[in-house]
């Protein structure tokens, strides 16, 4: 039998984070069926960004990918208002991922992977997942990532 998710959780070290509060007129995730989908997720640590900026520019490649990690999380805290336990899951289906990049900073899919390294930690074959990494000019606040998933639960 796996190991349970928190215990998988426990073993790496990681704590899943409150839900973060809606910054406009949305929900942080809507249940459909036997789907979750999140609102995009920014990084956000006890309501505040660690990092602003773009990737590239002022952020590097791997501070953007802890970034990543971050919005992912979160992520899965959004999940906990509609499930009970991340055990109930049953395929993270799709992340999306915005990176705010330089014109010339071309490795958005590498900051992505931030997330679903982290997602194959943690779910291991239930983590397998599709997936874009798309640059775009901004994010709100000066976020350097943005987060999206659609997950597929019991």
């Amino acid at each position: 039998m796996a190991m349970a998710i928190s215990d998988q959780l426990n073993a790496l070290g990681i704590q899943i984070p409150p839900v973060p509060a809606a910054l406009a007129a949305y929900i942080p995730s809507k249940r459909s069926g036997n789907l979750i989908f999140t609102s995009g997720q920014l990084p956000l640590v006890a309501g505040k960004l660690r990092k602003t900026g773009k990737v590239g520019g002022g952020i590097t490649l791997d501070e953007a990918k802890q970034e990543a990690r971050q919005c992912l999380l979160n992520g899965l805290s959004t999940l906990l208002l509609h499930i009970d336990s991340l055990d109930q899951i049953k395929s993270i289906v799709k992340l999306g991922v915005y990176v705010a990049s330089t014109e010339n900073f071309t490795e958005q899919h590498l900051v992505a992977n931030g997330a679903s390294e982290l997602v194959a930690e943690i779910f291991g074959e239930k983590g397998k997942h599709a997936r874009f990494a798309i640059g775009v000019t901004s994010l709100p606040l000066n976020a350097c990532v943005e987060l999206e998933m659609t997950v597929e639960v019991e």
